[in-house]
C-alpha cells in the first residue's frame, strides 16, 4: 500500500483514504478516494491508499490476505463504556507495542501536505507506523489515532495481523515523557470503505481512548482491499 491523500481543506477537515480503482493488473498507482469529517476532537487518520500490492504482485491467484475480525469482537454499548483511568498530559508518542500479535514498532509524526493531502509512513518501511501529530497524543483525553500499512510489495507490514485482535489485548504506547500508556482493546471492527462510520471511529471522547487502523475487509486484485480494519481501545494503565 502506497500513494498519497485526497486533499482536506485545511486541520478543520479529517480525511480518510478508501480504497477506489486502479489499474488491473501489476503493481497498482495508489487510489486516491478520500471520505471527510468535521470532527473537534483534533484526530486525523494517516493511512497509505489500500491497494494490496504484495497480493497482486506474489502472484496469488486467490490471495488469502490479512486476517479479519470476529464479529464476536464488534464493539456494544457495553464495551464502548468499560473502565478506564484518568488520562494523562499530552506527550508524543515514540512506538508502538501490542504484544499478542508480535508488534513492536517505531512511530512518525504525520501531518499535512501543503495540497491538504495526508502525509503517510514511507511505504518502504514495513515496520513503521505513524501517528496524527496535530491531534490527540495517546493517553491524553480525546481520541488519539495510529494507523500503519498492511503490506506493501516486500510482504505483510506492521499491521498486517491486527485483524487478530480480540477484546481484552493490551496496546502499550511508550511516550516522550518517559512514560507508557497501556490500552486495553474493546472492539475489533472491519467497514467497507464505501460506508466508513466516520462519527462512529472518530467521535469525540472524555476519556483517552485510541484507534490503530490499517487496511482490510476482504481483497479484490481489481480494486485492492475492501475497507479498513480499526481497532477501538482505550487507556487502562501507565506505568
Amino acid at each position: 500500500m502506497g500513494g498519497d491523500f485526497g486533499g482536506v481543506r485545511g486541520r478543520d477537515r479529517q480525511s480518510w483514504p478508501t480504497a477506489g480503482n486502479g489499474p488491473r493488473s501489476g503493481a497498482r498507482a495508489p487510489n486516491r478516494a478520500v471520505r471527510t469529517l468535521s470532527p473537534r476532537h483534533g484526530g486525523l487518520v494517516a493511512l497509505a491508499a489500500c491497494v494490496g500490492i504484495w497480493l497482486v504482485t506474489s502472484g496469488s491467484r486467490e490471495p488469502i490476505g490479512p486476517p479479519l475480525p470476529s464479529p464476536a469482537e464488534a464493539l456494544t454499548a457495553a464495551g464502548a463504556t468499560g473502565p478506564g483511568i484518568a488520562p494523562l498530559p499530552g506527550s508524543p508518542p515514540t512506538r508502538i507495542r501490542i504484544p499478542s500479535i508480535r508488534v513492536d514498532a517505531p512511530l512518525t509524526g504525520l501531518g499535512l501536505e501543503p495540497g491538504g493531502s495526508l502525509e503517510v509512513p514511507p511505504p518502504a518501511r514495513r515496520d513503521l507506523a505513524g501517528w496524527y501529530r496535530d491531534g490527540t497524543t495517546p493517553g491524553a483525553p480525546g481520541t488519539a489515532v495510529i494507523a500503519g500499512h498492511v503490506d506493501n510489495a516486500a510482504g505483510p507490514a506492521v499491521f498486517y495481523s491486527l485483524g487478530a485482535l480480540h477484546r481484552g489485548a493490551a496496546i502499550e504506547v511508550p511516550r516522550a515523557d518517559g512514560r507508557t500508556a497501556v490500552f486495553t482493546v474493546h472492539a475489533v471492527e472491519v467497514y467497507d470503505a464505501k460506508a466508513f462510520p466516520d462519527t462512529r471511529v472518530y467521535g469525540p471522547s472524555q476519556r483517552a481512548e485510541l484507534r490503530v487502523i490499517t487496511c482490510g475487509g476482504g481483497f479484490s486484485p481489481r480494486t485492492g482491499y475492501r475497507g479498513n480494519v480499526v481497532v477501538f481501545a482505550h487507556l487502562t494503565g501507565t506505568y
